[in-house]
């Protein structure tokens, strides 16, 4: 089944207020933010600090997705919760499924990365565990597209698109912010590329397998994660390879991540010369809700990976 956009077989709706948009995870929200703008605001379902995949609507959340005019959410692979809420809601209701949409670029899992792999890559080293106990096997989609700014550029423009259809009469208005949006976007990426020039090459290890869109958009070398999947259980021989090469001195920082226990990761790092770098937050969870989310994410993000690498 496809979440890209749903739209009503009916004829457009004409609502006399602006949409009710929700949607489920800070980065999402804040490009949502950015395109309405003044016009009003979309509610985050996940909370802050909350995990992602694990998380449970309260009564009021689930009432605002049911009540919703539109929902704009990565997909099902990311936020499975969601998708059984938005059963609830009336046949044909609108949503936007970005994982799904034509316009993203997506990779899979078990891509190499490397410096300069821009946009066609993972991660390489240490990659298979015979112990099986890691939740995804490479090749299968990667749903962490949004930390790709290419796919955030496409997003802002089917956001628009679709508040537009359900309110026209503010269709200039979303076409305007989505622009000032992209404008922004181009001149940040910019700055994080130049930030993050200085280390490419250089090998990290991170918490989990998270960081491939990041990684091949600015041309980061990441050598391997702990962990596989988002809830994986790292297997004994995946820990036992990745702590040899540590050991050997290939690796120079390693991170770890918000809503994780950071004692593995002091674990692996102890005696191997590697440096433990600040906390990694792929989702933005600890972050601020609002329309200065996602800069502020993608910003954070390359800062803590610069200061670690160039020590």
């Amino acid at each position: 089944m496809r979440y890209i956009i749903t739209l009503a077989i009916a004829s457009t709706p004409a609502f006399a207020e602006v949409p009710k948009v929700v949607t489920d995870i800070p980065p999402v929200d804040a490009l949502v933010a950015q395109v309405m703008g003044d016009l009003g605001q979309p509610e985050l379902l996940l909370t802050k600090g909350a995990d992602e995949h694990d998380f449970q609507l309260r009564p009021s959340q689930a009432g605002a997705v049911a009540g919703s005019d539109l929902v704009v959410w990565i997909g099902p692979e990311l936020t499975p919760w969601l998708e059984s809420a938005m059963q609830n809601r009336p046949e044909g209701a609108a949503s936007i499924g970005l994982l799904d949409a034509e316009e993203t670029m997506l990779r899979g899992y078990g891509e190499d990365v490397g410096a300069g792999d821009h946009d066609e890559a993972g991660q390489d080293g240490a990659g298979q565990d015979g112990a099986g106990q890691d939740d995804r096997a490479d090749g299968d989609t990667d749903p962490h597209a949004w930390m790709n700014p290419d796919n955030a550029q496409r997003w802002l423009g089917l956001i628009a698109a679709e508040l537009s259809r359900l309110d026209p009469e503010n269709a200039a208005t979303y076409a305007a912010n989505a622009l000032a949006a992209s404008e922004r976007l181009v001149t940040l990426d910019n700055e994080i590329a130049a930030m993050l020039a200085p280390v490419q090459g250089k090998p990290i290890v991170t918490f989990h397998d998270a960081y491939g869109y990041f990684a091949a958009h600015y041309g980061l070398k990441l050598y391997g994660s702990i962990a596989l999947g988002d809830a994986a259980s790292p297997g004994a021989l995946r820990l036992k390879e990745l702590r040899k090469t540590m050991e050997s001195g290939g690796v120079l920082c390693i991170f770890p991540e918000a809503q994780y226990d950071s004692a593995l990761v002091l674990q692996m790092a102890e005696g191997t010369g590697a440096r433990v770098g600040g906390t990694l937050d792929p989702v933005g969870s600890t972050l601020e809700a609002g329309p200065g989310a996602y800069d502020a994410f993608l910003k954070g993000m390359a800062q803590t990976i610069a200061d670690c690498v160039q020590g």
